[in-house]
């Protein structure tokens, strides 16, 4: 059997159907949003090389939606991410959530945090910039957007690229990370963190974090608050004294239902108040 070329690779490649092996097994607080009144599945981006798989989820009827980019975490574009985007069409916006890691590998098939995190760590931070700038036009171009209004949101992994792409891309109005890492080792694949990027930023940040993440210090986040003061994108963090690492996620057990309800409410008004609706 021969070897798949790239562009073989990348014709083939999909979103994930279900939820990812490695999270396995679900919790039975999961959420699941039907598609009465959006439309929603998977789609192909252009970018370098070919295309990339993505998952989009829009009102049905309508045009010129606001648009919101939502960044996996680490187990890919899989059930969860895919229902905040219907979540967030159900709001009245095109929501994009691209595949991040598909030249790299499918971590939805993994049965472990540690084979997915060797995946993880060949992803460039360059490969994710120009990913999002193909996701962008794609949608301006292809799905009729309205450029003015794009914002970001991501979570966990995700959370991370939502700070650098709001500083890299400045046809993001606003955006939301939810327990994104701030700080960290810098290398050739992933240069500079949130907290180099920060006294640049232009699109406010509304930055939702846990006060019992263990791997997300709280210092780290007093960090980046002091080195925002002074810079005038009126970012903000909301802290939620008890909640842990991923408290967003439905279907796993650091779930924590009041503090991710709060939080998708502050999204909303976020969005709202910043020109993203």
């Amino acid at each position: 059997m021969s070897k798949l070329t790239r562009r073989e690779f990348i014709a083939i490649s999909s979103v994930t159907a279900g939820f990812a092996i490695a999270v396995q097994p679900i919790s039975a607080e999961v959420i699941t949003t039907d598609t009465q009144g959006i439309v929603a599945g998977e789609i192909k981006i252009p970018v370098k090389n070919g295309t990339i798989p993505a998952y989009r989820a829009r009102p049905t009827m309508g045009k010129d939606f606001p648009v919101i980019l939502v960044i996996q975490e680490i187990f890919g574009v899989h059930a969860y991410i895919q229902d905040v985007c219907r979540r967030l069409a159900k709001l009245g916006y095109l929501a994009i959530a691209p595949e991040m890691f598909y030249r790299q590998g499918d971590v939805s098939k993994l049965t472990s945090i540690d084979e997915i995190r060797k995946v993880v760590s060949k992803v460039p931070d360059a490969q994710v910039m120009s990913d999002l700038d193909a996701t962008v036009s794609w949608a301006i171009k292809s799905a009729k957007a309205e450029p003015e209004k794009i914002g970001i949101t991501g979570f966990c992994w995700g959370g991370r690229i939502t700070w650098l792409y709001a500083a890299h891309n400045p046809k993001i109005k606003a955006g939301v990370a939810w327990y994104g890492r701030l700080v960290g080792e810098s290398t050739a694949l992933t240069p500079k963190n949130p907290i180099d990027i920060a006294t640049t930023l232009q699109a406010p940040i509304l930055g939702l974090y846990g006060g019992k993440d263990t791997g997300i210090p709280l210092n780290t986040v007093e960090e980046m608050r002091d080195r925002l003061k002074g810079v005038s994108n009126r970012s903000e963090f909301v802290i939620y004294p008890e909640a842990p690492h991923a408290f967003h996620a439905d279907y796993r057990p650091s779930y924590r239902q009041a503090d991710a309800e709060d939080g998708w409410k502050r999204l909303q008004e976020w969005f709202s108040k910043n020109g993203v609706s």
